[in-house]
Order: structure tokens, then sequence, then C-alpha cells
């Protein structure tokens, strides 16, 4: 490879000048390329864990989807949260973090604990309360998110709890 690597904001058409004031539609007309030390971490965060951008209506001009990074401290709980309307994939990097959330399948809500390892995937649905969870005491959870919406919705909650009546729509 004798191309040089591209640097942030270049995208895929290094002959355009970055220009302040860029309208969204020009950002959604070439490629971006978001380097690992470029992520943002001025989105929305949850005690416990550190929350950063990459790909998102504020980074790089996306309507449908918000991707990012997030990292958890060893021997940490996140807080509890739900992400809204926003459907949620998650990809473990590295670490091996554990999902928590309330199933009410049986009599009672149970707490259940997915423990996951690098190479993993989790789904969170749309409004479902949990909280991630890194055992670990020496090593930091790592995982890669990505949502149907174009920020990271998070809403902190008290507690966790199990979701009622969710409306088809």
């Amino acid at each position: 490879m004798s191309e040089p690597l591209t640097t942030p904001g270049e995208g895929f058409h290094p002959h355009l000048p970055d220009a302040e004031g860029r309208s969204v539609r020009s950002l959604r007309s070439r490629l971006h390329h978001i380097r690992a030390d470029a992520l943002d971490g001025d989105t929305a965060q949850t005690g416990g864990m550190r929350r950063f951008a990459a790909v998102s209506g504020t980074t790089v001009g996306s309507e449908k989807l918000w991707m990012g990074q997030t990292q958890v401290a060893p021997s940490t709980s996140s807080s509890d949260h739900h992400h809204g309307a926003s459907e949620t994939a998650i990809y473990v990097v590295s670490g091996h973090p554990e999902f928590v959330f309330l199933d009410d399948a049986g009599e009672t809500p149970e707490e259940v604990r997915l423990r996951t390892s690098p190479g993993d995937y989790i789904f969170v649905p749309p409004f479902v309360p949990h909280r991630e969870e890194n055992p670990d005491p020496a090593e930091e959870a790592v995982v890669v998110i990505a949502r149907s919406t174009q920020e990271a919705i998070v809403v902190n909650l008290p507690g966790l709890y199990v979701l009622k009546d969710i409306e088809e729509g």
C-alpha cells in the first residue's frame, strides 16, 4: 500500500478542502475516516462507564445511526439506564463485561446477567432498563455500540425495572 493514511475529516475525497460551516449535505457526500484517537467524548454519559462517539449526526452527519465505543473500568458497574426508542447492538472487543436486566417471564421479576467474552454480541431492545458491569479487578472492558438513532440516547434511571406494556409501532 503506497497510499498515505487519511487524516481525520479527509474522508474519501482528500482533494475537497475542509471548510468551516460545511453543510450536513456535504458531510453526507463523502466517506469519513474516524481514527481511534479522534473519538468524541462529548456525548451522553452514564455513571460508571465512558462513552465515545465515532459516527453520529454531529460527527459525520449520519441521519439514522450512532456508533461508538464504551469503556467500563475494572471492578465497576454502570448506573441503570435505557436508550429510549433506539435499538442498540453491542460487540464485545475486550474484557468480560456483564449486561444485567430484569426478566418477568416467571412469577416474580428475576435479575438476569449475560456474561460475555470478546467477539460476543448483545442486542438491547428500545426502552429496556439495563446496566453494564465489569467484574474483572484488572482488565478494562471495551465494547463497540451501534444504535438506530443518530445520537446517543441515554436515560439514566434510579434502578432496574421490568418494561411493561410496550406499544408496537
